[in-house]
C-alpha cells in the first residue's frame, strides 16, 4: 500500500510551485428546480470475487481544505470537512439520488409516502426498512435501527440546544407507531418541495442511533459519530485525519472500499502534491480557473467542477455603527462589482447571483431583470457610494472581520477589502481557521459577514438568514441571521403555509426585494465545487450535482488501480 501523507511531504510541499497548462473545465448542467421522486437504486452490481492473492485493500484518501473538523454530530455539521464525513456515516429517511439532486429516492424508508390529513393536521407516514443495523461503538456491537431511533433523532434535530437546524421543525411532531412505522405530524401543511428536505440525508434529516448518543453523550458524539451508513467511524487524530471503515452490514450491500481516510490539509500546495504523487486520491481544489486549467493538464488526474455550488452572500450587521444607517449599507452594495469576483474566480467556477434565492435552481428566486426593475441591482457605482457615505456622515471609517483560512472565504474577503478601500472604507482582516471563523460569526464578532452556503429551498434560505427568530445570539432560535434583520417575518411565515406554488413564489420574491431594498444583504455570486481526483477513483455514479459539499463516497465507490 502506498504510504499516507507524511509531515515531511507537507513541509516540502509548501516550497513547491505548480506548473500551469491545460484547457478550461467543462461547466456542469444545472439540475431541475424541483427534485423528482425515483425508484430506489439499492441493489449493488455483482462483482467477481477475487482470490486472496488478488485482493488488495482499497483505501480512499481524501484531503480537505481545513485544519481540523468542527463537529461530526450531523445536526451541527455545516462545513465541507464535517458534512463529508457525516454523509458517509449517516442516512436519512429519504435521500437525494447520489450525483443528482433533482431526484429523491427512499433511504431508511421503504418508500416516499403521500401526505394525509388527520384532525386538521398534515401527516406523513414512513415505513422503515427492517434489518438496518446501527454501527458498533465502544462496548456495544450495534443493534437494529427502529422507529424509536428515528423519532429520537428528529426530536433531537428539532431541539435548539442539540441542533443547529431546530428552526426547520417548528410545528412538527413525531410518533413511533410501531417498530417500523413513523408518523411525522405538521400543524400546518407543507408542499413536498418544502417538507421532503427536512427528512432527507441533509442537515437535521440525518438519523442518529439513540443508544449510541445516550451512551457516548452529546459532546463525545461530535468526534465519534455512530450511524447506519456505508462507512463506520474508526478513529480521529486531531488536526490530522479521520478514518472510516467499511460497514459490511450496510443494507445496500458491503462497500467496495475497505476504508476512507479524510485528511485535514489547509495548504493547497500540499494537497496538490499529494494528488500528483499518488499519496492522495481525491482533494478539495481551488475554486479558481487557473488551478482548474493547470490540473486538467496533469496526466492521470481529473478535475470535477460540479453544482449546484454555494451562494456567496455578504451580510451586513445593521446593529453596528455606522452600518445601522441604510445609506451606508447601500453605499457598500454600490461599491462592490460582481464582475470583479467572477473574473477572479473564473467562468467555470463562478456565476453571478442577483437574488438571495438562486433563480437557476429554486422556485422563488429573482431574475436579473426582476432585480433591475425593482431598483435593487446595485450596479457598481463608486461615486454614488461615496455620495451616500457623505450624506450619512461616514466618509471614512474602518471595520474588522474574521475570515476563514479557506481560499473561497479569504479571497472573497480580500476582494471586498480592495473594493471598499476605493470608497474610503478600511476593512481589517484577521485570518483564523475555518471552524474558529464559524464560531466567531455565530458570536456576532463580525460586522460584515461573507457566508458561503446552499439551502434546499427558498423557505430555508429566508428563514435561517432573515427571520428574526434566527438572529445570532439574541434570536428565539439563534441561527445564521447575521444582519439582525426582522422586517420580513410575516412574508416568510405566510409563504411557508401557502399551497399555491405561484403565490408562494411571489411571497418569497417580495421578501427578497424588501431585504435588498434595506441592504441587509448583498448577493455576490454562486461558487461551484472543485475537486481533483486520480483517474483510478470511480464514484460509482454520474456526478452532476450534490448537496453534500463534496463528491459523495458511497458503497459503489471504488479504486480501479
Amino acid at each position: 500500500m502506498r504510504r499516507i501523507i507524511s509531515t515531511f511531504v507537507i513541509a516540502v510541499a509548501l516550497l513547491l510551485s505548480a506548473v500551469q497548462c491545460a484547457p478550461p473545465a467543462t461547466p456542469t448542467t444545472a439540475p431541475p428546480t424541483e427534485p423528482a421522486v425515483t425508484e430506489p437504486t439499492d441493489t449493488p452490481v455483482p462483482e467477481p470475487t477475487p482470490t486472496e492473492e488478488e485482493k488488495v485493500e482499497q483505501v480512499l484518501r481524501i484531503a480537505f481544505d481545513a485544519s481540523d473538523l468542527s463537529s461530526l454530530d450531523p445536526h451541527f455539521a455545516a462545513t465541507t470537512q464535517d458534512r463529508a464525513i457525516v454523509d458517509m456515516v449517516f442516512n436519512g429517511l429519504i435521500r437525494y439520488k447520489p450525483g443528482d439532486i433533482s431526484q429523491f429516492e427512499p433511504d431508511l424508508a421503504k418508500a416516499i409516502p403521500e401526505p394525509t390529513v388527520e384532525d386538521g393536521k398534515q401527516v406523513w407516514v414512513f415505513e422503515l426498512r427492517e434489518g438496518v443495523m446501527c454501527h458498533p461503538w465502544d462496548g456495544n456491537q450495534g443493534y437494529e435501527l427502529t422507529a424509536e431511533d428515528v423519532v429520537y433523532s428528529l426530536e433531537k434535530a428539532a431541539n435548539a440546544d442539540r441542533s443547529a437546524y431546530a428552526g426547520e421543525y417548528t410545528g412538527v411532531t413525531f410518533e413511533a407507531v410501531d417498530d417500523y412505522t413513523v408518523k411525522v405530524i405538521l400543524d400546518n401543511p407543507l408542499s413536498p418541495a418544502l417538507f421532503l428536505p427536512k427528512v432527507t440525508d441533509y442537515a437535521g434529516g440525518f438519523i442518529v442511533c439513540k443508544q449510541a448518543v445516550e451512551d457516548l453523550g452529546d459532546e463525545a458524539f461530535k468526534t465519534h459519530p455512530v450511524g447506519t451508513g456505508p462507512f463506520m467511524f474508526e478513529s480521529y487524530t486531531p488536526m490530522e485525519m479521520v478514518t472510516l471503515a467499511a460497514n459490511e452490514q450496510y443494507f445496500r450491500g458491503a462497500p467496495k472500499l475497505d476504508k476512507v481516510e479524510a485528511h485535514y490539509i489547509p495548504d493547497i500546495s500540499s494537497r496538490e502534491l499529494g494528488l500528483r504523487e499518488g499519496e492522495l486520491d481525491l482533494v478539495e481544489g481551488l475554486r479558481e480557473q487557473p488551478w482548474i486549467e493547470k490540473m486538467k493538464g496533469v496526466e492521470g488526474i481529473t478535475v470535477d467542477v460540479f453544482g449546484p455550488g454555494e451562494t456567496v452572500v455578504l451580510h451586513l450587521n445593521q446593529t453596528v455603527e455606522p452600518l445601522d444607517d441604510v445609506r451606508v449599507r447601500q453605499a457598500i452594495a454600490y461599491a462592490l462589482a460582481r464582475a470583479d469576483f467572477l473574473a477572479f474566480f473564473g467562468e467555470d467556477t463562478a456565476d453571478p447571483l442577483y437574488s438571495i434565492v438562486p433563480v437557476e435552481f429554486l422556485p422563488g428566486g429573482l431574475t436579473k431583470e426582476e432585480v433591475t426593475e425593482a431598483g435593487i441591482l446595485y450596479q457598481v457605482d463608486r461615486e454614488k457610494a461615496q455620495a451616500l457615505l457623505s450624506e450619512a456622515g461616514a466618509e471614512e471609517f474602518s471595520l474588522k472581520a474574521n475570515t476563514s483560512e479557506r481560499a473561497s472565504y479569504r479571497r472573497t474577503y480580500e476582494a471586498i477589502q480592495d473594493q471598499l478601500k476605493q470608497v474610503g472604507i478600511t476593512l481589517n482582516l484577521e485570518v483564523v481557521d475555518h471552524s474558529t471563523m464559524h464560531s466567531l460569526i455565530r458570536e456576532d464578532a463580525n460586522p460584515l459577514i461573507v457566508y458561503i452556503a446552499w439551502r434546499p429551498n427558498a423557505d430555508v434560505f429566508l428563514t435561517r438568514f432573515y427571520h428574526s427568530d434566527s438572529i445570532v445570539v439574541t434570536g428565539a432560535k439563534p441561527d445564521t441571521n447575521f444582519s439582525h434583520y426582522d422586517q420580513v417575518d410575516d412574508l416568510i411565515e405566510e409563504a411557508r403555509v401557502e399551497t399555491d406554488l405561484d403565490k408562494q413564489a411571489e411571497l418569497w420574491k417580495q421578501a427578497q426585494i424588501k431585504i435588498m431594498e434595506d441592504a441587509a444583504a448583498y448577493p455576490l455570486f454562486i461558487l461551484k465545487f472543485v475537486f481533483g481526483r486520480a483517474e483510478s477513483v470511480d464514484f460509482g455514479y454520474d456526478l452532476q450535482s450534490t448537496l453534500a459539499l463534496y463528491p459523495q463516497i458511497t458503497e459503489q465507490t471504488q479504486l480501479t488501480r
